[in-house]
């Protein structure tokens, strides 16, 4: 069974089947710096984590998109302080033109539930 949580006509914010919930793309707020809009997408994630019954813990893989892979050093500061020692999951970071040029980063979560 494949249950889809807050659905709109475009996407869902989460997606759970067998085990696994899936997460939409998670931005941080336009205009902050990379360090804050970090900290929100990571804000972000683990209330949608909560909300399918998930944690920090169980993430399976992340992606990371940068606007600007000079911005790098600084969104894996904030990284690398929230992400549960000993459960990093697989990550990817990469540079891409994100949906509104204000944004600086979004992440991509796939998790255990």
């Amino acid at each position: 069974m494949i249950e889809r949580i807050e659905t709109s006509q475009r996407m869902s914010k989460i997606v759970k089947h067998n085990g696994v919930v899936y997460l939409c793309g998670q931005v941080g707020i336009a205009g902050e710096s990379v360090a804050d809009q970090t900290k929100e997408c990571l804000k972000r994630v683990e209330d949608l984590l909560a909300k399918a019954g998930s944690s920090p813990k169980n993430i399976l893989q992340a992606i990371v998109w940068l606007a600007d892979m000079d911005d790098f050093a600084e969104m894996n500061t904030v990284w690398d302080n929230w992400v549960p020692e000993g459960d990093a999951p697989a990550r990817a970071c990469g540079e891409a033109k994100l949906a509104r040029p204000e944004l600086k980063v979004e992440i991509i979560v796939t998790a255990a539930y």
